[in-house]
C-alpha cells in the first residue's frame, strides 16, 4: 500500500495530465461537449475501468476533486475532498494451502495447488482432517423432495460434493427443468454443509454432465470475493475424486450420477479408508479508497445532495457480463457510470456560477458502488453533514444512453412534493420522464440514503446490451440528450434549493421480487429484512425492515445484528438466506439478535410475499 504522501504526489501529477487532456465544465453552464469529453476521459484506457482499489480509481478521484476545486467549490468538511474508507478489494492465496490424502492407510499424497486442487476465493479459512463423506450434490431441497444428507451423518467430517444439481439437462426435471436453481450455487452448498455440521467442503467437477469441459480446477480469482460462509471450501479434479471412490469400492462419479438422475434417490456414502488433511488460507486484502465530496453553502444549514458513483469494474472479473473477456479486457464503464459522474461535474460547474440560494448543495462521487453500494453506505453511516438537514438526495446512474427520449425516475414517492417538482421541470423539455417507480429502493447509491429516511430521486436511462461489458464505450454516449437531462436535474435541484418547505420523507414499501420457477421467489417464506451490504462480522446485519413484515412484527430494526435464526447460528448473509429458504409460510421461528451490544430473543411467524399486510 502506498503512503498518503505518495498517493498525493501521484494525484497531483494525474490531475495535471487529466486537466490538459479533457475539457473543463464551464462555470455557470451545462455543456454537451464538455460532458462528452469528461465521459471520454473517465472511460479511457488510461483509467482502465476505474476498479475500486486500483491506482486508476485514485486518478479518477483526483480528477473529480480537481474539477470541484477549479470551480471554487470547497471540500465538504473544509479540509479534504476525500472521505476515505477501507474496503476488501481483492483476494489472494495465502501460505499453507494444502490437501493431503491417504488411502487404505498407505502413504500420504499431496495434491499440487492450482493443478489438482484450489480454494475458492470466498472460502473460509481453517484446517480440517479426518473422514470424507460423498454427499452427492450436497442439496437439501424439501420443496423438491430431495435431500443428499438424508440418513447420513457428516458432523465433524469433510464432505465431497458434485457441482450443479440432478437432471441438469432434463426439461422435465423437478429442479425447474434445464435452468439451475439456487441449490446449485457454491455458497448455498457450503452453507448447507456447514449447517449439517461438516468441517470442510470439497467440490468436484461433474464431468459426466459436461464432457466437453476440461477436467481442471478453476483459476483462483483474485478479485474481491464475497464474505465467506465461514467454512473451508475447495475444488479438486474429477480424476482425483474417482480415484478415491474406486479405492473404496464405490461407484465412479459417472455411474453415480446416472443412477441419481434416473430416480432422484440420493446415494450418499462414506468413503471407506480415505483420510484427508485440508488447509485453506485465503487472504482478503483491504485498501483505502475515497468518496469525493464538495459543498456549496446556502443561506441556511439545509442542503440538497447530488450524487453519482465513479467506480466501475476494472477488468471485469466475476462481475463481467462478457465472461470470455473477464480479466482480459478493460471494462470501460462509459455509461456505468462515467455518464453520471460527468453529469455531477457539469452540475457542479453550473451551480458554482449561480447566486447563493436558501439551501446549499452537497456534491458526492461514490467509490465502491459496484461492490455493493459500499461507498454510499459508508457515507450515510459517517456523514460529513447532518443527514437530518438534507432536503433530498438526487442520484444519477447510467444517464448517457437515453433511448426514444425516455428517462426513468425512481423515488418520486419518497418525499412530499417531489412529483409536483418533477412535473414542473419536465414541462420545459422534450424528455419523457417515466415516474412509475415511486419507491426509493434499487441497486444504486440512492438506496443507502432512502434507508436513512432521506427523500431520494434516481435518474436512469435504462440497461442495454453493453452493460458490464468492455463495449460500454464513450462513442455510444448521447451527449445532447444527456445534457438536456442535466437541465432537468438542475431545475429540480433549484426547486429544492428554494422551496419554502423541504420535502418530508415517506417510507415506501419494498418491491416484491418477481416469482420465478427456478429461484423459488414469490412462493417461499418471507421475512421482510433488508440486508446491510457493508462488510460485517459475527452475524447478519439488517439495514432496515419492511413495515408490517414478520421482521417488523418481531421488533427488529435497522442496525440490528442477527446471530441466530430458527436454532441455526447466523454468521453472515449467506447463513440467513439459506436458513430462510429452508422455511415455509406459517412457520414460527425463534430469533436472536444484538442491538447496541445487548442481546435479545424474539419470535415471529413467517408469511409469503403474497400475504404482505
Amino acid at each position: 500500500m502506498k503512503s498518503t504522501h505518495t498517493v498525493s504526489v501521484i494525484a497531483i501529477a494525474t490531475l495535471a495530465a487529466a486537466s490538459a487532456w479533457s475539457a473543463t465544465p464551464a462555470k455557470g453552464k451545462i455543456s454537451a461537449e464538455s460532458y462528452r469529453d469528461t465521459v471520454k476521459y473517465l472511460s479511457s484506457d488510461q483509467l482502465k475501468g476505474r476498479g475500486t482499489g486500483t491506482p486508476q480509481l485514485e486518478k479518477a478521484a483526483s480528477f473529480i476533486a480537481g474539477q470541484f476545486k477549479k470551480n471554487g467549490i470547497p471540500p465538504a468538511d473544509g479540509k479534504s475532498y476525500y472521505q476515505r474508507f477501507r474496503v476488501t478489494t481483492n483476494a489472494k492465496l495465502g501460505k499453507g494451502n494444502a490437501l493431503i490424502y491417504s488411502l487404505n492407510g498407505g502413504a500420504k499424497t499431496s495434491l499440487p495447488l492450482s493443478q489438482d486442487f484450489v480454494p475458492f476465493n470466498s472460502s473460509g479459512n481453517g484446517k480440517a482432517s479426518g473422514e470424507v463423506v460423498f454427499a452427492g450434490y450436497g442439496i437439501t431441497a424439501p420443496e423438491y423432495g430431495y435431500d443428499d444428507y438424508a440418513g447420513i451423518d457428516v458432523k465433524g467430517k469433510i464432505v465431497l460434493l458434485l457441482r450443479h444439481e440432478p437432471q441438469e439437462f432434463d426439461d422435465k426435471s423437478r429442479f425447474g427443468g434445464k435452468g439451475l436453481t439456487n441449490h446449485a450455487m457454491f455458497t448455498t452448498k457450503a452453507v448447507n454443509a456447514k449447517f449439517h455440521g461438516a468441517s470442510a467442503v470439497i467440490f468436484v467437477n461433474d464431468m459426466m454432465n459436461h464432457p466437453s469441459d476440461p477436467d481442471q480446477v478453476e483459476k483462483f480469482s483474485n478479485n474481491v470475493g464475497p464474505n465467506s460462509p465461514d467454512v473451508p471450501f475447495v475444488q479438486i479434479r474429477a480424476e482425483v475424486a474417482n480415484q478415491w471412490l474406486n479405492a473404496a469400492g464405490a461407484k465412479n462419479l459417472k455411474d453415480w450420477v446416472a443412477e441419481v438422475d434416473g430416480d432422484l434417490k440420493p446415494r450418499s456414502l462414506a468413503i471407506a479408508k480415505l483420510s484427508v488433511e485440508l488447509a485453506a488460507n485465503v487472504e482478503r486484502q483491504q485498501k483505502s479508497v475515497p468518496n469525493v465530496a464538495a459543498y456549496l453553502k446556502g443561506e441556511t444549514d439545509e442542503y440538497v445532495i447530488l450524487g453519482a458513483h465513479y467506480d466501475h469494474l476494472g477488468m471485469g472479473e466475476q462481475s463481467s457480463m462478457a465472461p470470455e473477456l473477464a480479466g482480459k479486457a478493460i471494462h470501460h464503464g462509459a455509461d456505468d457510470n462515467a455518464s453520471g459522474t460527468a453529469g455531477l461535474l457539469e452540475l457542479a460547474a453550473y451551480f458554482a456560477g449561480q447566486p447563493k440560494q436558501k439551501r446549499g448543495i452537497l456534491f458526492l462521487a461514490f467509490a465502491g458502488e459496484e461492490l455493493g453500494l459500499i461507498g454510499s453506505s459508508y457515507y450515510v453511516n459517517n456523514p460529513l453533514l447532518p443527514l437530518d438537514k438534507a432536503a433530498a438526495m438526487i442520484n444519477m446512474d447510467m444517464i448517457g444512453r437515453i433511448k426514444d427520449k425516455r428517462v426513468f425516475v425512481g423515488g418520486t414517492g419518497t418525499g412530499t412534493g417531489l412529483p409536483a417538482i418533477l412535473d414542473q421541470a419536465k414541462a420545459k423539455y422534450k424528455l419523457n420522464l417515466d415516474m412509475s417507480d415511486q419507491g426509493g429502493y434499487g441497486s444504486s447509491d440512492h438506496f443507502s440514503f432512502n434507508l436513512k429516511q432521506v427523500p431520494v430521486l434516481f435518474f436512469f436511462s435504462g440497461l442495454h446490451s453493453d452493460y458490464h461489458k468492455p463495449s460500454d464505450t464513450w462513442e455510444k454516449i448521447g451527449q445532447d440528450d444527456a445534457a438536456e437531462l442535466l437541465h432537468v436535474v438542475a431545475d429540480v435541484t433549484s426547486s429544492l434549493e428554494t422551496a419554502a418547505v423541504r420535502p418530508s420523507f415517506i417510507k415506501t414499501q419494498t418491491p416484491m421480487p418477481q416469482a420465478s420457477v427456478n429461484s423459488g421467489a414469490g412462493g417461499g417464506a418471507w421475512f421482510g429484512s433488508i440486508p446491510d451490504m457493508g462488510e460485517t462480522k459475527g452475524g447478519f446485519k439488517i439495514s432496515d425492515v419492511t413495515k408490517g413484515s414478520p421482521a417488523d412484527e418481531a421488533g427488529l430494526k435497522g442496525g440490528d445484528l442477527m446471530t441466530e435464526f430458527d436454532g441455526k447460528a447466523i454468521s453472515n448473509l449467506y447463513d440467513f438466506t439459506y436458513a430462510l429458504r429452508s422455511k415455509k409460510p406459517g412457520d414460527e421461528v425463534a430469533i436472536k439478535y444484538k442491538r447496541n451490544g445487548q442481546e435479545f430473543a424474539t419470535k415471529t411467524t413467517l408469511r409469503s410475499r403474497a400475504q404482505r399486510r
